[in-house]
């Protein structure tokens, strides 16, 4: 279906009548610029980007640009008189004069604009679709905080299993009564809560890996389109891992099949209901008794089989993710490491298209450099300084 490009901005125009563009007549107090107030913050109104695509370029109202500590300035009129609605380092606002009737109107006016918001939402849906099939766009980067969830699990995991250790030989006795008492070993206790957490250190890590596999991809050049991360990221773990590693190598195709067989044991384990981490769903009646069946990944063939799967001990299984995140970051990515982990710089797609991060990516001095110059223009702009 054609976007009628015409039809939305008629749309959004009649939901804001009578707000329009200040001019020559509009009434504006002596200074207006300099001394406007604001009267309605960013709170009560939709989130800026959305008000500038709907003011600015969707109906075309006037901008007096940038200066310090502002990033755009729409002058309107509202009842014969002038307010301004900017977006300023402490956020959208709409600002009055000294009018009587000011903060009353203004308020009227954030009513407006979020009914004009409203009314260019196929507009908005559109500039979407349209930026997806390009590369202007950015890939948010979460990859640092999905690590830390996985070391901090792991790290509970690691002080369960010593502590354990250490107290195995302790046994503690509880008298009921004068001829009862119970005894407990904490040990046990303290391993059952380890296999908690080391469920989870597996969990956070494939859940971080889902999501830095693909801005590894990204810093490699192989996707460089919105269109080409929506696809990736709807993609399984094993193609993400793939997009981002060289399975030709011999070393990382170990990782890949041992990863693989962790994952799917642990997936069914907690995703899938299979009752054990080998898999075991079921026990059949036969004449050696209860004997173990498990259930089968296999799309066909056989979906059972006697016996269970092979598990995995859980202290060989962390170490094996944390020996993968060493390898992931050696050698010809480790200049990825500094962009992804080391800043959390969101992944900018037009440098990827033009050959930005292919340059950056050939050395960790040439990452280094580029991470720290782009920090500073995202700390300017975030500050307004312009």
């Amino acid at each position: 279906m054609t976007f009628d490009l015409e039809k939305a901005r008629a749309a959004a125009a009649r939901a804001i009548i009578p707000l329009k563009p200040a001019g020559r007549d509009t009434t504006a107090a002596q200074n207006f610029l300099f001394s406007a107030k604001r009267e309605v913050r960013a709170d009560a109104l939709p989130p800026y980007y959305l008000v500038r695509f709907l003011l600015i370029d969707l109906l075309g109202f006037r901008n007096l640009g940038r200066f310090e500590k502002v990033d755009w300035s729409v002058p309107v009129e509202f009842k014969g008189r002038a307010f301004l609605i900017e977006h300023r380092k402490f956020g959208l606002g709409v600002f009055i004069g000294g009018a009587p009737d000011d903060p009353d109107d203004a308020r009227e006016i954030a009513r407006l604009i979020h009914r004009g918001v409203k009314a260019a939402a196929p507009y908005f849906t559109w500039l979407a679709e349209e930026a997806a099939k390009a590369s202007a766009l950015n890939v948010v980067n979460r990859a640092r905080t999905l690590f830390e969830r996985f070391e901090f699990f792991a790290g509970l995991y690691d002080a369960r299993v010593t502590e354990a250790e250490r107290r195995k030989d302790e046994s503690i006795r509880t008298d009921l009564g004068p001829t009862a008492w119970t005894v407990s070993w904490p040990s046990f206790d303290l391993r059952k809560e380890g296999d908690h957490y080391a469920i989870s250190t597996i969990e956070s890590f494939f859940s971080w890996t889902e999501h830095v596999f693909i801005l590894i991809a990204i810093l490699r050049g192989t996707h460089v389109t919105g269109e080409d991360v929506r696809q990736l990221a709807q993609a399984n773990w094993d193609t993400k891992f793939k997009a981002a590693l060289d399975i030709v190598d011999p070393k990382t195709k170990a990782f890949f099949d041992d990863l693989v067989q962790v994952r799917r044991q642990v997936r069914n384990f907690v995703a899938h209901g299979s009752f054990g981490k080998e898999g075991e769903a079921f026990q059949i009646h036969s004449s050696a008794g209860a004997v173990p069946m498990r259930m089968l990944d296999e799309r066909r063939g056989a979906r059972f089989r006697l016996g269970a799967g092979a598990g995995y001990a859980d202290d060989k299984a962390i170490q094996l993710l944390r020996d993968f995140v060493d390898h992931l970051w050696d050698g010809d990515r480790a200049p990825a490491r500094i962009y992804i982990q080391d800043w959390e710089l969101p992944l900018i797609l037009t440098y990827a298209k033009d050959g930005t991060y292919a340059q950056c990516m050939t050395s960790v001095e040439e990452m280094e450099a580029f991470t720290h110059h782009l920090s500073e223009e995202m700390d300017r702009h975030a500050n307004m300084d312009f």
